[in-house]
């Protein structure tokens, strides 16, 4: 197929979009660029209905990949910003919203649009060669991992996704033991691997005092980043395999399969290739080795160990953990796609069980029997989780989170605090085994964003006094009176008086 065949056929596609792209005049300029982005992703399914038709070697190929690309980009862009139709002018009414906010100008949609990104794609140093091994993705199990993401095989990572890796922050900081948490449904899965960061280097590598443990978060260099990574990551892939076995997915150079019309193109699923263990020190020993493709920009690191951990656990397996009241991993809220409960309860317990409380439950409230029982936490881990949301305590739908959860093997939490995931820990293992000392003790608190500068130090106090004494602002805002760190907290030991250290609370 020759090159200007090829053109043609994208400039009629452009044409095609068009309509598409036009925006009702009320709508904002965010909502115009994202629908240009999205028109832009199906150009990946352009490029494999091409490849199906034209005999080239390899390096035409590639040729042709890129010079179709950047036709498509250049004609899309020549459209939006050159020949667009002209608009109406606008009265001062028109100009503003219905909240009294100004309407963007012609001149300034044509400016962002100048501003588009290029649709995110791997960097080939971070692509693995088939030659390493492993076993190519098959078209059935691509649609099998779209289906217990996303509920159907059209849904595709969007860009916060693609983007998000697991990121250090500067080696022989104060906070050179954490990652830095992206905004979006992501995040979720960083924090996870956060707190089992903190559990390597507080409670597997160092076995000192609290204080010399303390002190060990703030003298990790690159290598040891490295490392503790390699072992969070092993460690929830270990517990999703039954200590049995793992699947690592990592991303090759070429596609391994052509999909159906019926499957969406992200450019990364169709090029998985898997590579299975069944000795928990090869996996550490073979993610260690390609940490790059978890650690590193531009690597998709977060969807990659997504995969992964879905591999790990079996589709069949997933299915039996699911229950009646969730089919699937991920849902859609607010354009982005957050983390079910299942998936949350999967990095933290190996089993993807969707509610917090204890065990099975049979019965409703009323006492009778359930049509299909509730799956819910089966036994304590590593890592627990506590759960905050003033506005579903408002509607009265907060969720009790049960003992197995609440009450891990080692004093780290996951947080979710007003739908955002943030790590409490203690550096002293013994917290949860005697109860002496949970009269007065220090949790510290990271949320990942890049504001936080140090950890924070927080003293609770559960036998002193009552927190609400200390409370004389009952008029002011409620998030100034009781922080919605502190009420987490009380989940947990209710009732506890906390002391941020001359700190002022900041979430």
């Amino acid at each position: 197929m020759s090159r200007a065949v090829v053109l043609s056929i994208v400039v009629h596609t452009v044409a095609l979009l068009c309509p598409s792209i036009q925006m009702e005049r009320d709508h904002d300029c965010n909502t115009e660029l994202d629908e240009i982005l999205n028109q832009i992703s199906d150009l990946e399914k352009w490029r494999a209905i091409f490849n199906e038709h034209r005999n080239r070697d390899s390096s035409d190929q590639a040729t042709f990949f890129q010079s179709s690309t950047v036709q498509f980009w250049l004609e899309l862009r020549k459209y939006c910003v050159t020949e667009r139709p002209p608009e109406k002018a606008k009265t001062d009414e028109d100009c503003e919203d219905s909240a009294g906010k100004p309407q963007s100008s012609a001149k300034e949609r044509q400016g962002l649009t100048n501003l588009l990104p290029a649709p995110y794609s791997i960097p080939r140093t971070l692509a693995v060669s088939p030659s390493l091994g492993g076993l190519p993705i098959t078209p059935e199990l691509a649609g099998n991992l779209r289906r217990i993401l996303f509920g159907n095989t059209f849904h595709v990572f969007n860009y916060e996704w693609k983007k998000s890796f697991f990121k250090f922050r500067e080696p022989y900081s104060d906070l050179s033991y954490a990652l830095e948490a992206e905004k979006g449904g992501s995040r979720a899965i960083q924090m996870v691997v956060q707190a089992n960061i903190i559990k390597y280097l507080l409670f597997t590598c160092h076995n000192n005092s609290d204080g010399c443990r303390l002190q060990s978060l703030r003298e990790v260099d690159e290598k040891e980043q490295e490392r503790a990574l390699a072992a969070a990551l092993t460690d929830i892939l270990w517990a999703a395999g039954e200590e049995r076995g793992v699947t690592v997915s990592l991303v090759t150079s070429g596609y391994c399969f052509t999909p159906h019309l019926d499957y969406k193109l992200d450019n990364i699923t169709e090029r998985l290739q898997l590579f299975s263990f069944n000795k928990k020190k090869d996996v550490r020993s073979f993610i260690y080795e390609h940490i790059q493709c978890f650690k590193d920009e531009g690597s998709h690191g977060v969807i990659l160990f997504l995969y992964s951990l879905i591999l790990s656990r079996t589709i069949t397996r997933l299915r039996e953990d699911l229950d009646c009241t969730t089919s699937h991993l991920l849902h859609l809220s607010l354009g982005n796609f957050g983390c079910h409960q299942a998936l949350m309860n999967l990095l933290l317990t190996g089993r993807a069980s969707p509610n917090v409380f204890n065990g099975t439950l049979h019965y409703g409230e009323d006492g009778s029997p359930l049509e299909k029982p509730l799956h819910g936490v089966l036994a304590r881990s590593d890592v627990g989780y506590l759960h905050w949301s003033r506005e579903l305590l408002e509607r009265n739908q907060l969720p009790m989170v049960g003992s197995m959860l609440k009450t891990p093997k080692l004093p780290i939490w996951l947080c979710s605090i007003n739908g955002t995931y943030s790590v409490l820990f203690s550096p002293n293992r013994c917290l949860l085994s005697d109860w002496k000392m949970e009269h007065l003790f220090h949790l510290y608190f990271y949320n990942g964003q890049l504001t936080q500068q140090s950890t924070a130090l927080l003293t609770v106090d559960t036998h002193s006094h009552h927190w609400e004494i200390g409370v004389k602002d009952t008029q002011g805002d409620p998030e100034k009176r009781f922080p919605s760190v502190e009420m987490t907290i009380r989940t947990k030991w209710e009732g506890a008086a906390i002391d941020w250290n001359n700190t002022v609370p900041f979430f």
